[in-house]
């Protein structure tokens, strides 16, 4: 009889622990903001979208405020054409701002929004006009060696043409 109440103890608490992790991951992962409410849909053109993914963050002033709904490519503008699902809560201004940017030196890409001052607000199906791409590490490592290379080619006393 012993045992079997042991048996019992433990599969609870494998239970709760179990129950526990996947708690944590719904939190680490975020899946559980701005679930069920009501949202509209903004576009906005990247020229580089860097490692940005569907579900990513839209974040206005640190505060989540909305989700990537979906990536493509369109064709005639060879830009990254990105949907983002905004809370019906948040208004932001037409002349509004979009950035890719990274949390952390490495870390997961959002989008950022940076609210302009223009009275009319963007209403459901409009267009980001300003936008800026994601910078991309390689493309920084890449630019820093070329300038590396190119001041150390020049010959002594000559200055570097930039």
């Amino acid at each position: 009889m012993n045992g079997k109440r042991i048996e019992i103890l433990v599969g609870g608490f494998v239970l709760s622990g179990m129950t526990a992790l996947g708690v944590l991951a719904v939190h680490a992962a975020d899946l559980g903001s701005l679930r069920g409410g009501e949202t509209y849909a903004l576009t906005a053109r990247f020229d580089n979208i860097g490692g940005l993914k569907p579900r990513a963050p839209v974040r206005a002033a640190g505060v989540t405020v909305g989700r990537v709904r979906t990536i493509a490519f369109d064709p005639a503008s060879f830009q990254g054409l990105v949907t983002l699902d905004i809370g019906a809560d948040y208004r932001f201004p037409r002349d509004t701002a979009a950035k890719i940017l990274s949390a952390g030196l490495l870390g997961d890409q959002f989008v950022g929004l940076e609210a302009g001052g223009e009275d009319r607000d963007l209403a459901a199906g409009d267009a980001i006009a300003q936008t800026q791409s994601a910078v991309v590490l390689e493309n920084l490592i890449s630019q820093f060696m070329s300038g590396q290379a190119a001041g150390a080619a020049a010959p002594a006393g000559a200055e570097a043409v930039e």
